[in-house]
């Protein structure tokens, strides 16, 4: 159970500034999605929530500054592109996530096997789970990497675009099944979601990024509004309120040229 602090966080890579002076306070058990377009930071926000970039600022879990290299235990990273090592089946490769459990050279416990048989079985992999990760297509492969973070069993998930190779109906389902489990466990979600419409009916609050630093920070009806996203995006964007109360956000004209 961690409430996940982040202040004044910046990141720089050189002389290039790839997150400046961001906040916010996730408290235990919410999820909040951060939107913005390709380049506004959001990837290495979560790198730094990750202990995975160097960053100035503080970042803290229950109030407790976690050094780097101990924040496996405590989050759960799952890339937008995960590396899959060849020779490693589905099974193998979900059973990492529980390496930060596991003393040097320890076998793994009935525990960890049921916490991976779990895993799998709750992300439809079954029929996967012999098969070699690099044979995936590009979807299997994410689901099977969120499969890996979710067997970690940490307090803290954080999700770079988690369902960017998947078609709409497996999206849709993956993203439930996420909010299912985290209502569960009460874990604390903090995920970089390049679908709007999907952000502002499952996040609990929305960070609005671009140019690597905060544009808007609120609830889904305070930030994902035409005026909020429209300058960012460099669009005119429609926002309709659904039958089911769910916000759709449709893009009308973009304002880039190429």
């Amino acid at each position: 159970m961690t409430r996940v602090t982040v202040t004044d966080v910046s990141v720089s890579y050189r002389d290039r500034v790839a997150v400046e002076g961001v906040s916010l306070d996730v408290e235990q058990g919410h999820w909040i999605g951060l939107v913005g377009p390709n380049g506004a930071g959001k990837s290495t926000l979560l790198r730094a929530v990750a202990g995975l970039v160097d960053y100035s600022g503080e970042v803290t879990f229950d109030g407790v500054a976690v050094p780097n290299a101990e924040r496996s235990k405590t989050v759960a990273l799952l890339p937008q592109n995960p590396v899959m090592p060849t020779g490693m089946t589905v099974g193998e490769y979900v059973l990492l996530g529980r390496t930060a459990h596991l003393s040097w050279l320890a076998a793994e416990t009935d525990h960890d096997r049921a916490m991976v048989g779990e895993s799998i079985e709750r992300l439809d992999l079954l029929d996967f789970a012999g098969r070699p990760v690099d044979e995936l297509s590009g979807g299997e492969a994410q689901r099977v990497a969120l499969a890996r973070a979710l067997a970690q069993e940490s307090s803290v998930l954080l999700l770079d675009e988690p369902t960017s190779a998947l078609d709409i109906g497996h999206e849709l389902a993956v993203l439930e099944l996420v909010n299912e489990i985290r209502c569960e466990r009460m874990l604390t979600v903090v995920a970089a979601m390049h679908n709007l419409t999907a952000a502002g009916r499952i996040a609990d609050h929305v960070l609005v990024m671009a140019n690597g630093a905060t544009e808007a920070i609120g609830t889904p009806a305070e930030v994902l509004t035409s005026e909020v996203l429209g300058p960012v995006f460099g669009a005119d964007i429609s926002v309709l309120d659904a039958p089911d109360g769910t916000r759709v956000i449709v893009p009308l004209r973009s304002g880039h040229s190429i």
